[in-house]
């Protein structure tokens, strides 16, 4: 399981206004910490005795995906001011009576006056919640209880919606029985089982006790996606300039516009501020080298305006430019003012507010012009909307950092091409890397090149270690399958304590497609291992590494999937037993999206990828459907680029 996040909310009126020192808070961040990899603590927030405040603090929380475990401490008492509890209460979708009386009964075991205590524990949403006291040596009592067993990384395993089957198993060996629920009052609803234990092969033993057949389930592409889902969460809040560069990122907060849009009367128009009552006839026109917008326009005068521009003193109207002709203009005595316009004659009487744009009309002050949650795209639209209503810097999630390694000994680099094999053959060219690490950049991504890893342990190591260090996702391709040198896995499970989630998904190409965290620094980081045949490699690209870039960098669940289209196929595709993730040609034609097959399918043809812009979904071959699909039939497709015009 990832690590716990935890939320913090010390509850003190003093603390929160500086006049005294939070002793509590910062008490159970220690305890968290020596707890290892298992928690983290995401936030530490410190609030007056205030029920607004409190729950504006806990509601937000609640809904962000790198918190799983809320504590307040403080406000739980008889005090006047104590309010915690009501502020929790009305929050909590699921009351945790069972915690309340385990709190209660270990804490009057040291002291009478624990009775005075009044805590709450519950569930909102999939975050647990429990209040504990201000003081420092309850606070120890406490946690000290909550973590005993595991107990709460039972409590948060099951709140995410897991079986808790582990400590299930645990239990029935405890008592020489097998578990059949009887531990729990509630029900579970089982997912695919995970591997908690080491199930890669000892790269340390001879070839010949490598697996034959992969311990690794054969999951459907589905319960891979959730699996990414459920482990891979959005990275920290950051602030950056509004500047062209903000693509890929999205919105951690709404944006509000701090002023009216236009602030002043202004002209949507080039052409000259007047009067509606002034009539057809010969004027002197005004600009503003020789007349400020801050005075009023005399009769007989009109003001020069370009779009955009405000408008002087005592102007009601713009005339256009093409309803004016010109009359006269300034001659070489008149010094800087040569060749400007001296008078001009308005051709119609045009009505009052024509042509004007009044404060506010586009955006008033306080108006959302754009939410948390927007991506911000490579459209300009957003990028233009925020510098629309003024805003130099807003905050964003962090978009996540790739590490980006090829493994093998046969591979050699394109452009240093020095062979790891260690015989004559002189090896294969390394297409994974740079084809992914230009799909990366494409998209906005900044990439670690980490190289060619050589099949040995201290390589591997030694590579994912740097990517660890650099990055917060690393990427790598090939080494995934049964060989004696494919090192991945046991790598990551031996060397890293890393978890692998699932190591087999049922499509095709890409089954060997291996995803795991690894615990780094009070963090879990992603680790994908795509197939190393080049067709396969960026096939998965798009399933599965596009999704957990997006959810790391705050991409909405709904969103983070690439787009998909249905489609007439304009050539027949033979069935897989597995779900074949087709490469395709889209276009548009007179009826509708149209896809050609780019031919062989091979997972080593890289070539079906050069000009694919689309992934046809191909159902898998059953006993009852038909051999291939023919010309006509219509699939969903997911769609990797630009879709182009046939006719």
């Amino acid at each position: 399981m990832r690590s716990i996040g935890v939320g913090l909310l010390t509850v003190s009126d003093t603390a929160s206004h500086g006049l005294a020192e939070d002793k509590s808070g910062p008490t159970i961040q220690e305890i968290v910490k020596g707890q290892g990899s298992k928690f983290v603590c995401s936030e530490y927030v410190c609030v007056p005795d205030e029920i607004s405040q409190i729950q504006s603090v806990v509601k937000r929380w609640t809904e962000q995906e790198n918190i799983d475990w809320i504590i307040t401490t403080g406000g739980t008492g008889f005090g006047v001011r104590d309010i915690t509890p009501e502020a929790i209460k009305p929050l909590v979708e699921r009351e945790a009576s069972g915690l309340v009386h385990l709190l209660l009964s270990a804490s009057l075991k040291h002291t009478p006056f624990a009775a005075l205590s009044r805590p709450i524990a519950g569930t909102i949403g999939k975050t647990l919640v429990v209040t504990l006291p201000g003081s420092v040596k309850a606070v120890k009592e406490n946690m000290e209880t909550l973590l005993n067993a595991g107990l709460v990384e039972h409590a948060v395993e099951l709140t995410r919606g897991g079986t808790g089957q582990q400590v299930h198993d645990e239990m029935a060996k405890d008592s020489g029985e097998k578990s059949r629920g009887l531990y729990h009052h509630h029900h579970h609803h089982h997912h695919t089982p995970q591997p908690r234990s080491t199930l890669s092969h000892d790269p340390s033993g001879p070839v010949s006790s490598r697996h034959r057949q992969s311990p690794y389930p054969l999951i459907s592409m589905q319960e891979a996606l959730q699996l990414i889902e459920r482990n891979v969460h959005c990275l920290g809040i950051i602030t950056r300039r509004v500047e062209y560069n903000l693509r890929g990122y999205v919105l951690a907060v709404d944006v509000s516009a701090s002023q009216d849009v236009p602030r002043v009367p202004s002209t949507n128009v080039d052409g000259y501020a007047v009067r509606a009552t002034d009539p057809p006839g010969v004027y002197k026109v005004l600009t503003s080298q020789i007349h400020s917008i801050s005075q009023t326009v005399p009769p007989g005068s009109v003001f020069r305006v370009n779009t955009g521009g405000p408008l002087p003193i005592g102007s009601d109207a713009v005339i256009m430019v093409e309803d004016t002709r010109l009359v006269s203009t300034y001659k070489d005595s008149d010094g800087d003012l040569e060749g400007e316009e001296k008078e001009i004659e308005i051709l119609i009487k045009v009505p009052e507010k024509e042509n004007i744009r009044f404060p506010g009309t586009d955006v008033r002050v306080g108006d959302i012009v754009l939410q948390k949650g927007d991506i911000i795209t490579s459209g300009g639209g957003e990028v233009g909307t925020l510098a629309f209503v003024g805003k130099k810097e807003v905050e964003v999630y962090r978009k996540p950092i790739v590490a980006l390694l090829s493994t093998g000994n046969e591979l050699i680099d394109l452009q240093n091409p020095v062979s790891h094999s260690g015989n004559d053959w002189g090896g294969i060219y390394d297409t994974n890397r740079p084809s992914l690490h230009a799909a990366l950049e494409g998209m906005g991504y900044q990439v670690v090149d980490l190289g060619i890893v050589s099949d040995d342990v201290e390589s591997h190591v030694a590579a994912i270690r740097r990517g660890l260090q650099s990055a917060d996702i690393l990427l790598t391709t090939g080494g995934t399958s049964m060989g004696p040198t494919d090192l991945l896995k046991p790598v990551i499970e031996r060397h890293f304590n890393g978890t692998i989630h699932f190591g087999r998904v049922s499509v095709k190409p890409g089954k060997p497609t291996t995803f795991a965290t690894i615990p780094y620094e009070n963090s879990i980081k992603p680790v994908f291992a795509l197939p190393g045949n080049p067709a396969s490699a960026l096939v998965t690209f798009y399933l599965f590494i596009v999704p957990a870039l997006r959810l790391l960098g705050g991409w909405k669940k709904s969103q983070v999937q690439l787009p998909r289209v249905r489609v007439t196929l304009q050539s027949e595709i033979y069935l897989d037993p597995r779900t074949e993730y087709h490469r395709v040609i889209v276009s548009q034609g007179p009826n509708g999206l149209v896809a050609t097959s780019t031919g062989g399918q091979r997972s080593s043809r890289v070539a079906s990828l050069s000009g694919a812009n689309g992934l046809a979904i191909v159902p898998p071959k059953t006993e009852s459907s038909p051999l291939k699909l023919e010309v006509g039939s219509e699939v969903e497709t997911v769609i990797i680029g630009e879709i182009q015009k046939l006719y």
